[in-house]
């Protein structure tokens, strides 16, 4: 297991020592989040949210690069049009990239989320608020897809699917679908 891990360092160091500062790309991007929780029994609506946030883009090779990620965004769900739960996260998804054509990505990749705001909104009932007591750490993993329309504008879709659990009891996960447009600086 050593060899291995020591093997992919190196590979990894000398792909980068293929790319200049120049190279790098920074921007920005936003778009529409389509969240749902998983697991337990509860009949649960999708709920529509945002993301927005900062990304670079770092080749590492003609058709391979990394794209770290730092989003703001909010997930939720609607469960049995009772209660809204909105979980706003600091998101950093950590994208590899692999471009299957010119302008065309396939990416993969983990997600680290920390929560900033937790809130359950009572639905035609004139009960107060209340956290939702969900968890501070989400991990999930990402797969998706982009396309850049011109050297600088570019749209990607992608899918979050939990690992870690939201809330416990029954163990509840995040899942979502985003639509970004973004621009390179």
């Amino acid at each position: 297991m050593k060899k291995i891990y020591i093997i992919v360092v190196l590979a990894t160091l000398g792909l980068m020592q293929k790319t200049n500062a120049q190279d790098i790309q920074f921007g920005a991007k936003a778009g529409l989040n389509i969240s749902n929780f998983t697991g337990g029994d509860a009949d649960r609506n999708s709920l529509f949210g945002f993301h927005v946030g900062l990304i670079s883009e770092i080749p590492l090779s003609e058709k391979f690069s990394l794209q770290p990620e730092l989003l703001y965004s909010r997930q939720g769900s609607e469960a049995q049009d009772v209660i809204k739960v909105k979980v706003d996260y600091l998101a950093i998804p950590i994208m590899a990239k692999y471009y299957l054509a010119k302008d065309f990505s396939l990416e993969v990749g983990p997600q680290f989320s920390f929560l900033v705001n937790d809130k359950g909104e009572y639905i035609d009932s004139d009960l107060p608020d209340e956290d939702t007591d969900a968890s501070s750490i989400d991990v999930g993993a990402n797969v998706g897809l982009g396309y850049n329309l011109n050297s600088n504008m570019f749209v990607q879709a992608r899918y979050n699917f939990g690992i870690s659990t939201v809330a416990e009891n029954p163990d509840i996960k995040n899942s979502v679908f985003q639509v970004s447009l973004g621009y390179k600086f």
